[in-house]
């Protein structure tokens, strides 16, 4: 027989920010800065080098507007209090 217990709501909500592929197209166009310096395939290294720094910064300034998109989307104000856990007694088995 289980006995209902009342459990309060969380004291402080937790908001997780919205997923994105920026981080994902910034580490890719990094490395791909890096190799342009050592890599001559059918162009210049430099002209690898300098589109991935293009795309670098475009994945960049997109995770900063995100950022601040996720930051002043939370609300103003959170209602404050104390997160008391309820006690819970602990029985060992019967048997």
């Amino acid at each position: 027989m289980r006995a209902e217990r009342d459990i309060p709501e969380p004291g402080e909500l937790v908001y997780a920010a919205s997923p994105s592929w920026a981080p994902l197209v910034f580490a890719f166009a990094a490395a791909l800065a890096l190799c342009g310096v050592f890599v001559e395939f059918m162009l210049p290294g430099w002209f690898y080098s300098a589109a991935a720094i293009v795309v670098m910064l475009a994945a960049l300034r997109s995770m900063g507007r995100g950022a601040v998109r996720d930051y002043f989307r939370l609300p103003r104000r959170q209602r404050v209090r104390g997160a008391v856990l309820p006690v819970e007694t602990i029985t060992p088995p019967r048997g």
